[in-house]
Parts: structure tokens; sequence; C-alpha cells
């Protein structure tokens, strides 16, 4: 059977213009043997928070443990309900089932994929305490209006920004508008280490100082364990790497929302549908286009060597995980899960491949 060549593959994390920081980043912590909770996290934590501005940041494993911690930072746990959204990675929703908590999942936007006020509003029972909305693909929620929610039901807001690293809604960076952000630095996000990778975001410098505390056992002082933690630490050699990439970052954002603008213009009237943006505070971690002949979509794609991928196939409420925490529908996300199909879109992408990306969507209407 003959695969088609591909000229256009959908993601490459091979290091490229960072290559060389990246290997003087670890060999500075190899030299200087220090690789847990060291000076490199300490130096990243400030800087991240500075660039996601923020007061606080505190680095963990992973962009889950983030979520699972700053829930139980903030009290959240069994016998509570975080309201979320059913068209996101799984681990959104299983981080709150770590904290003991239920995830209860509200529908999303048709357009902007992201959980609507209306939705959220018709989810709160009297064992909700959270809200904790998605910025997915890196787009933020409608967040004003979700905050507004949230402080006229005194509930806690909590922001899945794992896709969202430098995102804005309404000129005010994500994560600013309730009690703390989660981020993901797993090495396909905008901002990602070559490894696991996650940090939390805070305004609160006592839920800061608690996080700390539960990332590394509970401990406030060595072998001096006052509390219920974990072992979740942002290692040095990632941090190390995570720096140098940071610096980076702005740079790679302008270039993936100059791609985004290019795509935008080209598909024009295009055989499939482009969801519109919302905010100039995209950061376009993925440009998704949505079709109800998915599978003939990606196959005329592929023919004409361009790689997709699909982001997510099935809706929350469809993963057998998560049935018993998923009582209600939601229509939307899983009409979503059927359609949605991501373009490529890296830094590292050149606008003519994004010109011949461009030029096989098109076609797919000529076929």
């Amino acid at each position: 059977m003959h695969t088609p060549d591909v000229r256009v593959p959908f993601l490459s994390l091979r290091p490229g213009e960072d290559a060389d920081a990246l290997r003087a980043a670890v060999n500075r912590v190899i030299d200087r043997g220090w690789f847990i909770l060291g000076p490199e996290l300490e130096a990243f934590e400030a800087e991240f928070a500075a660039a996601a501005g923020a007061p606080h940041a505190v680095g963990v494993n992973t962009g889950t443990d983030a979520i699972a911690l700053l829930l139980r930072g903030l009290g959240i746990g069994p016998g509570d309900e975080v309201i979320t959204a059913p068209l996101s990675a799984a681990y959104t929703a299983l981080a709150v089932m770590m904290a003991g908590a239920r995830p209860v999942f509200a529908d999303i936007d048709p357009e902007r994929h992201t959980i609507t006020p209306e939705t959220i509003a018709a989810a709160i029972t009297p064992r909700t305490a959270a809200i904790m909305p998605v910025h997915l693909y890196g787009q933020s929620a409608d967040m004003p209006a979700i905050a507004a929610l949230a402080a006229r039901h005194g509930l806690a807001l909590v922001e899945d920004a794992a896709q969202a690293h430098l995102a804005t809604c309404g000129g005010a960076p994500v994560g600013s508008f309730g009690s703390g952000a989660a981020f993901s630095f797993y090495p396909t996000k905008n901002l990602g280490a070559l490894g696991d990778g996650g940090a939390i975001t805070t305004g609160d410098a006592a839920l800061a100082d608690r996080l700390k505390r539960l990332r590394n056992g509970g401990q406030r002082t060595t072998y001096q364990h006052d509390e219920f933690g974990v072992n979740s630490r942002l290692d040095e050699m990632q941090a190390a790497i995570l720096r140098e990439r940071l610096q980076r970052l702005p740079a790679w954002t302008d270039q993936r929302r100059a791609l985004a603008a290019c795509y935008r213009t080209r598909l024009a009237g295009a055989p499939v549908h482009v969801p519109r943006e919302f905010d100039a505070g995209h950061v376009y971690h993925l440009f998704v286009v949505r079709t109800a002949q998915r599978e003939a979509f990606r196959a005329h794609m592929l023919a004409h060597g361009v790689q997709t991928l699909v982001h997510y196939p099935k809706a929350l409420t469809e993963q057998p995980a998560l049935q018993s925490e998923a009582p209600a529908d939601c229509p939307e996300a899983v009409r979503a899960a059927r359609e949605v199909c991501s373009l490529p879109l890296y830094p590292s992408l050149s606008m003519d491949d994004a010109d011949l990306v461009a030029d096989a969507v098109m076609s797919f209407g000529n076929r």
C-alpha cells in the first residue's frame, strides 16, 4: 500500500534555533550538580510569573498536577463539584478527580469551543465549589462574564491555561481573573519542555506558599511534613530549558499569529468551517477547522502531503473513565469532537508551507 509523502508534518519537536542554547542550559545544570528545587527553578518561577502577568508562579511536575494541586490549595476536595469543559484533554477532568472532587461538564459555544456562562449557570448546584474554564487551542474563554458569574455565586474561579501561554482576554492575561491558573509545559505546548512540566500562577502569596509545600510532600522544612502533600516538582533540567525557551516565546507567539492570519485570509470561502477568532489575545496553540466529512478531509490532506491531527476525538462525557462523572448531555461538545481537525501550525512552519496547507484545504471542494 502506497503511503503518501509528507511534505508538511503536523509538528516538529526537534529543537531548532534554540538547540545550542538548550544544550548550554543542560550543561549548566550538570556542571552545577543541583537537580531538584534549586536556582534554575527559582529563576524560572520568577521569570514565568512576570511573563504571565502574575505575582507568583509555582513549578510542578505536570499540568495535570498543577490543576489538582491548585484545587487542593483552595480547599476543594471530596464532596465538592467543579464545573469544567467537556471538550479538552481528559487530564482536565482527571485532575479534578485527583483532588477528590467531582467534575461536572457544561457545554461549549460551538464557535469559541469554550464553556459559556449560560451552560455554567445551568450546572451550578449546592455542591459546586469552583468553575474551571479551559482556554482551548490558545483562545480564552469569556472570562469577564464567567468571572462575574463566579463572584455572584461565591465560587472559586480556576483557569486551565495549559494551551494558553501568553494569551489574553480583553487585554488582561489569562490567569488573572480568578484564584489562579494551571499551565502545562508538555513538549507540544507553545512553551514546551523536553519532558513533562507544569506551573501554577496566582496573585495570592499565601496560596503560592501552600502550593510549594503541597508539591514537596507537605513539608514546611525538611522532614517536617505539616500536611498531606505529593511529590510533584519541576526539576532543574526542565526549568533551565524552559528559561531559554521563555525568552523566545513572544517571538514564537507572533509567528503563530502571523501563520493563523495567513490561514484565515487564504481559507476565506473554504469547503470546511473555520471558527472565528473571538479575541486578539488568541495564541494559536492549535489552528482548528471543522467538517462533518473529517476522515475524508484528513485523507485528502495526507494525499496532498499534509499531516493533520484531531484534538479531541471524544467529548469527556463520552470517556469511559468519566462516565460516572458526566450525567449531563453536552451536544455541542460531542458534535465538535466529531468534526474538529487541527492543521499544522508551529513557529518554524514557513509561509510557503502554510500556503501549501491552505491550497490543499481549498482543493477539498474539488474532489
